[in-house]
């Protein structure tokens, strides 16, 4: 089953492997710089830019301060339009009742839409176990189930494949050659996806949105699939986190304008979905029935403390495409699910410092993030607070704290300072071939220490 978690060191390991493969790195590259680009000509063409993202935050901290209340009020909106709820706590719950509607359903095969909170549950390996074949039909996750892999981008789950990594996998399934240009392969993934539509007993989709007025389900995508696997089978399963509710449709509409300008910079997406409720009597089209699933996994826990700036997130991906680190080391580098300045902050806010060690410091601090982030998550300073708290809670190795120690015991006076100075002059030539500057050497020439500064005035 997926896990949020990353081993120790495996940031490093996973990082120096894509840094070494300039194909990979000159795709992500070119694919992040057309992203961002579109955000900032889509931000300049705001007269109120500023104000739009102050009301964003806005909007999200309100329900974020009052999480179990918009949860309750959420509920009932659903429930009154024909759907039922559940309130999953864990993952394990959350896999466990989409299992039980699958088989109450008798279902054999599950369509999907893209999710990232199925990733994080790690809801295919549990259907899977259940004997029900789940397949994904976002273009993107359909290219990276054929690979065997998970997304590395919140917005573009393949945004590292070339077309001709995409032609070998769609002409697996085919068992002819795809040729590797883009109409070719986008026929070919509709052709084999069109069966799967046709076929499934059960759609599961995520949720860009929750409105709690309404009860309505909102997605925002830019391919016809969404509509597709929340239409055609009969019954239909959302997964949404439990913070990714707003209050009303006045607040939705800013989050709106908010979201397609910061991801793809488009004023709106191709598609943008409400729902409310299962087919009604009358109605040609949409589900027999609607079941939502609210995930918890950790979220409430910080609702209430000094991250709870966090959950605002609306998952655009600007935070990414931005970073300097991401954009060099990629997004598989982080983990399985969450990635980027995003990434490296929730996953230890959900799966534990110590089981994510390494993302706090996946960073340059450059504050790039922060300004890119269309509701204000302040997302490097999150990540110095993660830093002081892998020091206080003594998550760090050893070493690393021993000699964070004798550093500022070294410069805490100006002896020790001139000291310290003079030594790593006369070690400067062996920097690049022992300790941490062997390996950062490799690639790089050690800067030279400049001279002692004197004051002539």
């Amino acid at each position: 089953m997926t896990s949020l978690a990353t081993p120790p060191g495996s940031f490093r390991e996973i990082a120096r492997l894509k840094l070494s493969n300039p194909r990979i790195g000159g795709a992500l590259d070119s694919s992040t710089e057309r992203l961002m680009s579109g955000r900032l000509r889509a931000w300049e063409a705001l007269e109120d830019v500023e104000e739009l993202r102050s009301r964003g935050h806005e909007a999200r901290l309100r329900v974020i301060d009052d999480l179990d209340g918009h949860v309750a009020r959420f509920r009932a909106a659903v429930e009154s339009c024909g759907g039922s709820t559940f309130l999953a706590r864990t993952a394990a719950d959350a896999n466990g009742r989409i299992v039980e509607i699958c088989r109450d359903a008798d279902a054999t095969l599950a369509a999907k839409s893209k999710s990232m909170a199925t990733e994080e549950i790690g809801l295919n390996e549990a259907l899977e176990a259940a004997g029900i074949r789940a397949v994904e039909t976002d273009l993107g996750e359909y290219i990276l189930q054929l690979a065997g892999e998970h997304p590395v981008h919140i917005l573009a789950p393949a945004i590292e494949k070339t077309k001709e990594d995409v032609a070998e996998l769609l002409s697996r399934v085919d068992g002819a050659a795809v040729p590797a240009e883009l109409e070719e392969l986008t026929r070919a993934a509709r052709r084999q996806l069109r069966e799967t539509f046709h076929a499934a007993d059960v759609g599961i989709t995520g949720a860009n949105f929750g409105v709690c007025d309404t009860g309505s389900i909102v997605l925002v995508t830019n391919e016809g699939n969404g509509r597709l696997v929340s239409s055609l089978p009969r019954v239909h399963v959302v997964l949404i986190g439990m913070e990714r509710l707003v209050a009303s449709l006045a607040d939705l509409a800013v989050m709106l304008r908010l979201l397609a300008r910061s991801g793809t910079g488009q004023r709106l997406s191709t598609y943008t979905t409400l729902i409310t409720g299962p087919r009604r009597a009358g109605e040609q089209d949409g589900p027999d029935e609607l079941h939502v699933v609210i995930l918890d996994n950790g979220r409430s826990k910080l609702a209430g403390g000094r991250y709870r700036e966090m959950l605002a997130c609306i998952r655009c991906g600007a935070c990414l495409n931005v970073c300097p680190v991401y954009r060099k080391t990629g997004g598989a580098a982080y983990g399985p699910v969450y990635s980027g300045p995003m990434g490296a902050v929730l996953v230890p806010l959900l799966a534990g410092l110590e089981e994510a060690s390494d993302l706090p410091h996946a960073s340059s601090l450059c504050g790039a993030c922060t300004a890119a982030c269309p509701v204000k998550i302040p997302l490097h300073e999150l990540l110095l607070e993660l830093r002081r708290d892998l020091v206080e809670e003594r998550v760090a190795p050893r070493l690393e704290r021993i000699a964070f120690k004798l550093w500022s015991f070294a410069w805490s006076s100006p002896a020790g300072y001139r000291i310290s100075t003079w030594l790593a002059r006369l070690g400067q030539p062996f920097a690049g071939l022992v300790g941490p500057g062997r390996a950062w050497g490799k690639g790089r020439k050690p800067p030279s220490l400049g001279r002692r500064y004197r004051d002539t005035r």
